[in-house]
């Protein structure tokens, strides 16, 4: 049996005041020449929301609510803002955290939701050096039986009152060069079809939301913009919206769904509900120790390793959540 004495919660991060923003937009995109027009115009997005996103405040629940389920002590450390992994890898060297297990709060395999978490680990253990702990990445986690439970259980609690929903899945959408060169977009539909099996739901599409590259080059479509508006040309008068790419409500759900998609909607006279994120589900929580289980049996490790052919950038690099 394997042993680990620590859990390590790795995220994206994001912003917690207006002063934030910008530094933290920089590092999200530090290395590829976006223009600062573009900065200023994502830099919005969180002014609206007082500069602050709600990423770390719900990483800090879920890394509270951790603690009173799983049997080790629990870390979190940001790809992009504080609390930053190579400062918590230091904290962990001073603690005498030798080896530990490294959950990413993304459940499908790309780049920027996968691969880029190890690269950014193993960037923040050369940071710390010598007596860094040894970390070893959960797996992605979209099958898993109890992160569909609680997104089923979302959407149900969301769509409940309505009639007759066309139900959107949405994901963050990515380059097709990077989504060809991993099973984001499988993995996706698998998921999609074992919820809307679970939550009785016949009529469902998957779309995409949150793309930040130039128009020449292609990303994952159809955007959920187009999807409700097509929808709407057709007849259709409710929709549900499953944030299934997100475990957590963070800018993109906040904005991209409850603003912009909200306001089309009501523009359109379309009824629109929104389903919660997994965030702090009991059944999210009970995956998370399975997971844990799982590895320290050592099980679930093929889906771990990565081949170099894996998980590839493609031609750019996905902003990814905020």
């Amino acid at each position: 049996m394997n042993s680990y004495d620590a859990f390590l919660l790795v995220s994206f991060g994001g912003p917690e005041k207006p002063e934030d923003v910008m530094p933290f937009l920089e590092n999200v995109t530090r290395g590829r020449n976006v223009p600062r027009e573009r900065l200023l115009e994502v830099a919005e997005h969180y002014y609206h929301f007082g500069g602050r996103s709600p990423i770390n405040p719900q990483n800090r629940a879920l890394a509270e609510a951790l603690r009173g389920v799983l049997d080790l002590p629990v870390y979190w450390g940001n790809r992009n803002w504080h609390p930053f992994l190579a400062d918590t890898l230091a904290a962990m060297k001073t603690d005498g955290i030798e080896r530990a297990l490294a959950f990413a709060t993304s459940a499908f395999s790309s780049y920027s939701g996968c691969r880029q978490y190890r690269e950014d680990i193993a960037r923040a253990q050369a940071e710390v050096g010598e007596g860094a702990p040894e970390i070893e990445k959960i797996r992605v986690f979209h099958d898993h039986p109890d992160f569909l439970g609680a997104v089923a259980a979302q959407t149900r609690e969301a769509i409940g009152r309505l009639t007759a929903p066309l139900v959107l899945f949405t994901a963050h959408s990515i380059p097709m060069g990077m989504a060809g060169g991993c099973r984001y977009v499988p993995q996706l539909e698998q998921a999609c079809r074992e919820v809307a099996r679970l939550a009785g739901i016949s009529d469902w599409s998957l779309v995409y939301q949150s793309r930040s590259g130039p128009p020449s080059v292609a990303w994952l479509e159809p955007d959920i913009l187009d999807a409700i508006r097509q929808a709407h040309a057709r007849g259709v008068r409710e929709i549900g919206i499953v944030p299934i790419g997100f475990v957590s409500d963070h800018m993109e759900v906040l904005y991209d769904l409850d603003t912009e998609a909200r306001q089309l909607c009501e523009e359109l006279g379309v009824v629109m509900r929104r389903a919660a994120t997994a965030g702090l589900h009991p059944l999210f929580l009970s995956m998370i120790g399975d997971l844990v289980d799982e590895r320290r049996r050592g099980e679930g490790l093929r889906p771990d390793l990565c081949t170099p052919e894996c998980c590839l950038p493609g031609t750019r690099r996905a902003a990814g959540p905020g």
